[in-house]
């Protein structure tokens, strides 16, 4: 369905899944940890999620006690995090995903933190927490 790298290109993935929704995350969790303002993700089943080049590039960062970011431990591109409570469910970054993506965005999530110099512009649903 979509293939994905990392900006070195050691890192290749195969998601072999459709992907309908982007959802933006403002929390600033991912501002620091993207470097901007939001991030882009979209929820993929890990067994959907085939990864073709450069597994030992993979690296980890807790970003709490649940949840871990996985990034490309050469250039340091965000890949996708997972949940040890939802381990059957990545939120892929879908920047990384290298043909054009069809989907559509559902909505903005933790709003309440947005960075002060961006506005969200568009009429997609937004919650000041997390969405549920």
């Amino acid at each position: 369905m979509y293939t994905a790298s990392c900006l070195c290109g050691g890192i290749q993935l195969k998601i072999n899944a459709e992907i309908p929704k982007v959802f933006i995350c403002h929390c600033q969790q991912c501002q620091k940890a993207q470097g901007s303002a939001f991030v882009a993700i979209a929820p993929v089943l890990s067994k959907d999620l085939e990864i073709l080049a450069g597994q030992d590039l993979f690296t980890e960062y807790w970003a709490t006690e649940n949840k871990k970011r996985v990034f490309c431990k050469n250039c340091a591109s965000p890949l996708f995090s997972a949940r040890l409570d939802f381990p059957e469910v990545i939120r892929l970054r879908v920047g990384i995903i290298n043909e054009p993506l069809k989907a559509e965005l559902a909505s903005h999530a933790f709003t309440q933190n947005k960075a002060a110099w961006f506005e969200i512009l568009d009429d997609h649903a937004k919650f000041e927490g997390a969405v549920r």
